[in-house]
């Protein structure tokens, strides 16, 4: 090979500026590249400055004077400074990877700066950049001038020469750098912009200082802004939302990479609470490393916001602050950031960046879903070697990958675990909208006992008649037997479609079980095709053949028909009058519509007599009761990875009728506080973060009520424990 074979990649001019101004998504990622830089030189304190200045005056013919601006933006730290050789050697490097190497800077922080282009981000914010920085180490001074128009102009990125000048110095040690625009970046900036720059600022570092969470805490920002018409600030400290301490609600902790750790859930919605120890598990591993949570939760009710007013929410002089303001600062500053090393990488936690979708998921149960703009959260998360969540260069969020989408659904689980205390709170102390239970109302709406009692009362108080008072309790008891009536058909019908909603939950089974037959009979048309054009050759052998086809034809169609009988009783359209079933054999049944589901789960129906019992009931009722319970117990030993998955039924007989049914799996169980509550039976409750309705066990409850039976969950150490218990009244 010879040399003018061989050639080297040459970088465009242009190249310094499409990593510095296209790739920078806006002006505040700049700022905030620039700030992060400030903190890996170990400075103390950084100051942002935003000054108006005069670039020159022109004298128009009329006499009068027409004055042109710019804008200055100086980035000032007192870290340690760059020697000269950091500055040729690193900072004018594009993409080194110093900081990936070094990890830790000198006084031990954890490197911010990963990508080796942020400093060219101040491409973004003016026309020139003057870098001055003075070396703890040599304490030389080293300056430079960057003029970006060059790199428009020249043909390669080697073209362009910067001129670089050291000498000795008694200063601080330090780094200024002063960015020079004209009125085309001057334009960027007015009152709105520099309001989203404080909030960027803000939600920048986590707002916890005393926790692991947090960054150095001697690390300060301070903005001046001066010379724009509405603005006038001066050595402003940015200081933390005063909103997070002034929660309702909080949950925290954190979860190791194993999936498992202790999480502490507090509340200041009722006074003398005290916080409450759980137990995570989340069944696998995260794959997104170790992640600390810090999610804060606000109710949104009146007297909620009167009660954050309360608490402590007051503006800049210390005054309260009133409703209107409040709820605007609830508004403006939701959302849960995501943090690495104690500052947030944008835009997650930006109020209108949705990326735990939070809204979408209220919309299906808004009494105990939460909001995007109800939650104030904190996610930390590991270095991207151990949490495989790499920030995109461009810096507007992290890459969807799979570590990505883990980071998600375990926050979700994070956040499950406080909207079930919630849920709970709001439901005891009559905050939220009561749940309805169908069963019940239908009793309490149709009820004419308590008439009956009054009205008889008063005729004896009154002294009516026996002959005035019977016609009286007798027209009672005849509208009592009209509404009863009426009541039935609402029953019926309310049943109908509760188990109409329990088959719409397996029928995934379904298609998954109906799928195979119907496969078999698509792909045997073209070989029937092909056999019968065989057979009109002469070929009279292939109806052996034929024969064989047919057979396998007729087993796949009893698998549907076996299957359509499995659900039937689900999808009627009316119920018939209840009649006797045998109990130990419908159940069996309700357990074979799951078959596909069911070959790595070991599971058993037993009967306390060698036979089986009957129970007078509708078939519909005992499907919605165990399709509920097997599905959530499919559901959840599968999540949770459970190495032994068993399902038992222990069925116990007193003199020939079934006392109560027993029904336990090997699954992570079922929390004791949701179980003294009571709420797992409220419709809208699920702990399924992802695909639940709240419907399931609601359903499952009022249909094992109608064949006389009280479904209880009770707690266990090993798994879901529920049980029937027959109803002494019924």
């Amino acid at each position: 090979m010879s040399d003018s074979d061989v050639f080297k990649i040459r970088p465009a001019g242009r190249h310094i500026l499409t990593i510095g101004r296209d790739l920078i998504q806006d002006p505040y990622a700049a700022v905030v590249e620039l700030v992060k830089n400030a903190y890996d030189a170990d400075a103390t304190k950084v100051t942002i400055s935003f000054l108006k200045y005069v670039t020159s005056r022109e004298t128009l013919l009329d006499g009068s004077e027409e004055i042109h601006h710019g804008i200055k933006i100086i980035i000032d730290d007192d870290g340690h400074g760059m020697t000269r050789s950091v500055v040729t050697d690193k900072w004018m490097v594009p993409s080194t990877d110093d900081k990936q190497i070094r990890k830790m800077s000198p006084n031990g922080r954890i490197m911010q700066g990963r990508k080796g282009i942020g400093r060219y981000a101040s491409a973004i914010l003016g026309n020139d950049l003057l870098l001055k920085t003075i070396s703890a180490e040599d304490n030389n001074r080293t300056e430079l001038l960057v003029r970006w128009s060059d790199f428009e102009t020249a043909t390669y990125l080697s073209d362009v020469d910067i001129l670089i000048e050291t000498s000795a110095t008694s200063e601080d040690a330090g780094t200024n750098l002063l960015m020079t625009g004209d009125e085309s970046f001057l334009q960027e900036w007015n009152d709105t912009q520099f309001k989203q720059l404080k909030k960027e600022l803000k939600k920048l570092m986590t707002p916890v200082k005393d926790t692991k969470i947090s960054q150095d805490s001697s690390f300060d920002i301070y903005l001046t802004i001066k010379g724009f018409d509405s603005v006038d600030l001066e050595n402003e400290k940015i200081e933390p939302f005063p909103l997070f301490n002034l929660y309702d609600y909080r949950i925290s902790g954190k979860i190791n990479e194993d999936g498992k750790g202790l999480l502490v859930y507090e509340m200041q919605k009722a006074r003398n609470s005290l916080p409450v120890n759980i137990e995570f598990n989340y069944g696998k591993p995260t794959k997104c490393g170790a992640v600390d949570f810090d999610i804060r939760v606000f109710d949104r009710e009146k007297e909620a916001i009167d009660d954050l007013i309360n608490r402590g929410l007051k503006d800049d002089s210390g005054n309260y602050i009133g409703k209107l303001e409040a709820r605007r600062l609830l508004n403006e500053n939701n959302g849960i950031g995501v943090y690495r090393n104690g500052f947030r990488i944008r835009p997650l936690g930006d109020p209108d960046f949705d990326w735990l979708e939070l809204n979408r998921d209220r919309v299906q149960n808004p009494s105990k879903k939460l909001g995007s703009d109800q939650v104030i959260g904190i996610v930390s998360v590991e270095n991207e070697e151990k949490s495989g969540l790499i920030e995109k260069s461009a810096r507007d969020g992290l890459k969807e990958n799979v570590s990505y989408e883990s980071l998600k659904e375990l926050t979700k689980e994070i956040i499950s675990k406080i909207e079930e205390r919630r849920f709970i709170y709001r439901s005891k102390a009559g905050i939220s909208r009561k749940t309805l239970k169908v069963e019940k109302e239908f009793e309490r709406l149709f009820s004419f006992d308590n008439l009956k009692k009054n009205v008889q009362s008063s005729l004896i108080r009154g002294r009516v008649d026996k002959t005035t008072s019977s016609e009286i309790m007798g027209a009672i008891d005849a509208q009592e037997k009209v509404q009863n009536a009426a009541a039935e058909a609402l029953r019926e019908t309310v049943a109908i479609y509760q188990g109409q909603a329990t088959l719409g939950k397996i029928v995934n089974v379904i298609i998954h079980e109906g799928r195979k037959p119907l496969d078999f009979f698509k792909n045997q048309i073209p070989i029937f095709k092909k056999y019968y054009e065989q057979y009109e050759k002469g070929k009279i052998e292939v109806l052996s053949t034929l024969y064989d086809k047919v057979l396998k034809i007729a087993d796949n169609s009893q698998v549907l028909t076996n299957l359509f009988k499995k659900i039937d009783p689900l999808a009627a359209g009316k119920r018939g009058k209840k009649k006797p079933e045998f109990i130990k054999a419908e159940i069996e049944n309700d357990f074979s519509v799951f078959d596909s589901e069911l070959t790595n789960i070991e599971w058993s129906v037993k009967i306390s007599e060698n036979k089986d019992v009957t129970v007078e009931c509708w078939k519909q009722d005992v499907y919605s009761v165990f399709t509920n319970l097997i599905e959530n117990s499919i559901f959840w030993m599968t999540k949770m990875n459970v190495p032994k998955k068993k399902i038992f039924v222990d069925i116990h007989v007193i003199n020939d009728s079934v006392d109560y049914i027993d029904y336990r799996d090997t699954g992570p169980g079922i929390e004791k506080h949701l179980i003294e509550s009571g709420v797992i039976f409220d419709p809208e409750f699920t702990t399924k973060t992802e695909c639940g309705t709240g419907l399931g066990l609601s359903i499952a409850g009022e249909a094992a009520r109608r064949f006389g039976y009280d479904l209880k969950a009770l707690y266990s150490e090993s798994g879901a424990y529920f049980r029937l218990e027959r109803l002494e009244d019924i």
